[in-house]
């Protein structure tokens, strides 16, 4: 496909499963890459490594209303589909297709969700997400138990139990070969890549690395919504987590005198943190001294915004 033609654009779960299969039966390999939209550099770099691994590329452009919790910033997400398909036309090879679905969690009973509301009915206990408090009949949820616990699954209880469930549901729907994952969701690549271990999913989980900005700042959807002083205090991530890093490799491997170099500095800069821990790569346990590959994970607010980050340690 040339990078200036325009894909295909389906936005219903039965068409996209007929050219899936339409595609397997002429023998293409088929990559995706899930989003939620709002796409930047990062999001382009997964298509491009998606090209590497098959010879289609389908992305979704979805925001997930069972992700998010009704105290969350589902309403405020970010969007701009014109503009999401302007930049992945302009991706080297372009794509073949973007899946735009209105709501998966349509069943044929109308809810909030259908209507355009974003809440008013649960009271917000922490166990739900905007989809319940929407009235949807979805009742169906995968976990991955251990891996979604702790970090991002402990201050935000529903989000991996709502990202595997749509992943799975897209997986279903799109039935690729490879899927790509961005590593700066660290937590949730892994517990995609346990859910397809676990659920026997034929299908191919890649890992990307992180894209920044030319000032070090993870590139995330989000970032627009920082001012330029908060843009500029939240370059403390980055910075300290690389500090740590440089100090494991110089023999610190203390995990406590590591992840104090990381609060300090986020916290000097006026980041409020949420969490900043030193797990292992695979199965995200806690260590207390480096042995063996380990990840330093971070989530910190900048004003309204909650940023997140990690870096990578193999000693």
């Amino acid at each position: 496909m040339a990078g200036k033609e325009k894909p295909m654009i389906i936005t219903d779960k039965n068409p996209m499963r007929t050219w899936t299969r339409s595609m397997r039966s002429q023998g293409k390999t088929i990559a995706f890459v899930p989003t939620m939209g709002f796409l930047h550099d990062g999001h382009l770099s997964l298509v491009q490594e998606a090209h590497k691994h098959a010879q289609l590329v389908v992305v979704s452009i979805y925001v997930n209303p069972a992700q998010f919790a009704p105290s969350e910033d589902l309403s405020t997400y970010p969007s701009d589909f014109d503009g999401d398909i302007r930049k992945l036309m302009a991706v080297p090879g372009g794509i073949d297709v973007v899946f735009h679905p209105h709501n998966l969690y349509d069943y044929g009973v109308e809810s909030d969700l259908d209507r355009g509301a974003n809440g008013g009915g649960s009271g917000g206990r922490a166990t739900d997400s905007c989809l319940e408090e929407s009235g949807s009949e979805h009742e169906t949820w995968v976990r991955v138990e251990r891996l979604e616990k702790g970090m991002c699954g402990r201050s935000r209880p529903v989000v991996f139990r709502g990202v595997a469930t749509i992943v799975t549901k897209l997986f279903n729907i799109v039935e690729p070969d490879v899927a790509v994952f961005g590593k700066k969701d660290y937590q949730q690549w892994r517990v995609i890549r346990r859910m397809v271990r676990d659920l026997d999913f034929s299908i191919n989980i890649v890992g990307s690395e992180i894209m920044r900005d030319a000032d070090g700042l993870a590139m995330s959807s989000r970032n627009v919504r920082l001012t330029p002083e908060e843009r500029q205090k939240a370059l403390s991530i980055n910075r300290s987590l690389s500090k740590a890093k440089s100090a494991a490799e110089r023999g610190e491997l203390n995990c406590k005198r590591l992840k104090n170099l990381v609060v300090e500095e986020i916290e000097e800069a006026g980041g409020r943190l949420d969490y900043a821990e030193i797990v292992e790569q695979e199965s995200l346990e806690v260590v207390e001294e480096i042995k063996s590959p380990v990840v330093m994970l971070v989530a910190a607010w900048f004003g309204k915004v909650r940023l997140i980050d990690n870096m990578e340690i193999s000693i």
